[in-house]
This record gives C-alpha cells, sequence and structure tokens, in this order.
C-alpha cells in the first residue's frame, strides 16, 4: 500500500439529532476523491475519532470503502486500550479498509518498550497493514521507531509532534533498513511545516485544508512538488498563515474551523461534539473571507 498525492481527512457529519450522517460523508468523500485526493484517512484526528462510538468508526469505514470503490486506500483510526484498539483495529478490517492509522494510548506515558509492545498487540489483531501515529505522549527514539517499523504489519510513521531533529534521525535509521517504509507528516495544518519535513525525507502529509478547499490544498501540493517556492511562500503568508493563527486562537478549531469550513463550501457538515465547540460565527466569517482570498490566490 503505497500513498502519493495529497492525503484526505475527511470530517465527520453530523446529524440536526447528533446522529452520524452517513449520506453526507459519503458525499464529501465522493467529492474529495473526485477532485485529486491520493488516499482517505476517514473517522481519524480530523473526523473527530475521539468522539465515535465504536459501530459509528465501524459504519464510517464502510461508507468510505463503499464510497471509493477501490480508487484510492482507505484507512480509519484505531486506538486507547489494547482491547479497545483491537477492537477498532477489527471493525476497520470488517468494513473493508485497507489499512488503519494507529493512534496513541489514551493518558498513558510508556516506556519505549512498551509502545513497541502496544503496537504488537494491537497491529496483530488483524491482517491489515498499519501507520504509527507518534504524538502527545508517545515520542520515539530512533531504536524504538526501527523495532515498531519492522513489525510484519507497520507500513508507516506518521509524525505529530514536530521535533524535526528527532525525526531526521528516526527516518536515517528505518531508511538503513527499509527504504520503502513511509513517513507521513501529521501536524495541524501540515502544509505549515511541509517544506521543513521535506527537507528530512518526508514527502507525504495529511492536508485538513484539502477537506474544504481542495483547490488551494492542491495548488500548495504542486507548487511545492515543483519546487515553485513563491507560489509556496504566496499561498504560505496569505492563507495558510492566517489560517493558522485563526485555528490557534481555540482549542480544538483544528477540527472546528475544518468542519466550518465544508459547510461553508456547500456540505451541512453539522457540529463537532463535545468537548470540542462549533467555531463562532465571527470566526466563521473570518474563515469564509480567508477561503475566498486563498481561492483567489490558487487562481482556483
Amino acid at each position: 500500500m503505497k500513498f502519493q498525492g495529497v492525503l484526505f481527512f475527511p470530517v465527520t457529519p453530523f446529524a440536526p439529532d447528533g446522529s452520524l450522517h452517513e449520506k453526507r460523508l459519503a458525499q464529501h468523500i465522493d467529492a474529495g476523491v473526485a477532485a485529486g485526493a491520493g488516499g482517505v484517512f476517514v473517522a481519524c484526528g480530523t473526523g473527530e475519532f475521539h468522539a465515535l462510538t465504536p459501530d459509528e468508526l465501524e459504519r464510517a469505514t464502510r461508507v468510505a470503502v463503499e464510497t471509493t470503490a477501490g480508487r484510492v486506500p482507505v484507512l480509519a483510526a484505531a486506538g486507547g486500550p489494547v482491547p479497545v484498539a483491537r477492537d477498532h483495529a477489527v471493525r476497520v478490517a470488517r468494513a473493508g479498509a485497507d489499512g488503519f492509522l494507529l493512534l496513541p494510548p489514551y493518558l498513558v506515558t510508556a516506556p519505549q518498550q512498551g509502545l513497541v509492545r502496544y503496537a504488537e498487540e494491537v497491529t496483530a489483531a488483524t491482517d491489515l497493514p498499519a501507520v504509527f501515529y507518534q504524538r502527545g505522549s508517545v515520542r520515539l527514539t530512533e531504536t524504538t521507531a526501527a523495532e515498531i517499523a519492522a513489525l510484519p504489519k507497520v507500513v508507516g510513521l506518521k509524525d505529530g509532534l514536530g521535533d524535526l531533529e528527532r525525526m531526521h534521525r528516526v527516518v536515517r535509521a528505518i531508511r538503513e533498513r527499509d527504504a520503502d517504509f513511509q513517513f507521513f507528516n501529521g501536524l495541524p495544518t501540515a502544509e505549515m511545516t511541509a517544506p521543513a519535513y521535506q527537507g528530512i525525507g518526508v514527502d507525504l502529509y495529511s492536508s485538513a485544508v484539502f477537506a474544504f478547499a481542495p483547490e488551494i490544498a492542491l495548488a500548495f501540493h504542486r507548487a511545492l512538488a515543483e519546487a515553485d517556492e513563491a507560489r509556496v511562500n504566496t499561498l504560505l503568508d496569505e492563507f495558510y498563515g492566517p489560517l493558522v493563527t485563526l485555528r490557534d486562537e481555540v482549542p480544538g478549531y483544528a477540527v472546528s474551523l475544518v468542519k466550518a469550513g465544508v459547510t461553508l463550501r456547500g456540505l451541512d457538515a453539522g457540529g463537532v461534539r463535545a468537548p470540542l465547540v462549533d467555531a463562532t460565527p465571527d470566526h466563521v466569517a473570518r474563515l469564509a473571507k480567508l477561503i475566498d482570498h486563498g481561492l483567489e490566490v490558487a487562481g482556483a
């Protein structure tokens, strides 16, 4: 399972009664794939994995699989305590996904060998390939990362820490043994750090912007791939930078603003579930202006 292009992390639309809106999720995913997504990561961080029931996770995965119909790979999230994460992995496999993104254990600070054991026990639950996600309290050394990467079902490592020096050592350690192993930049609004990650050999990244403005996300990705530094910098200065400023005003806006953006672009994704809060009308208005300007800069 190899990825290329912009990786799409869809939001999870909810109906007015708060339930999972499968039809709108299908519409959202279909539009993203048609726009050129290189892969779909459903019910992950942007998709409010933390707020979904196991049944909703399985249903969302099945919707993604049926909607993509084999056009691009589909992964969904698994995480939490080992028995729960194993159940997630089984459900994701049953729904037909191509793999899963393994999120860190919740509120646990573990020794390095414990993280290896966690990855080993969860990935053993199915035959699916897995991408290990380091973030929060999970900070792998290059030795641990190489040990996890050597597990038979682990095919990638996603970084949500932003420690480039540490990540560079991890990349070098793993690629000494496996030149095909895949690395992902998983920081919020990853485009802001994509040039830096590219410099250490990490070309893949998750794009939350793709969920509501694929035209902008694709324009940036093309500029980065073509080493068009002037265009990259213009998009960073005039769209992504201001978006990050707005995002950082309220905790959780890395999800809430994306969901608001999806609704602004014509698909009502509903609100976010607690403990997140919906973007305020003023912030939504600022987001709308940013999107309009970003589309103009992108030439869309």
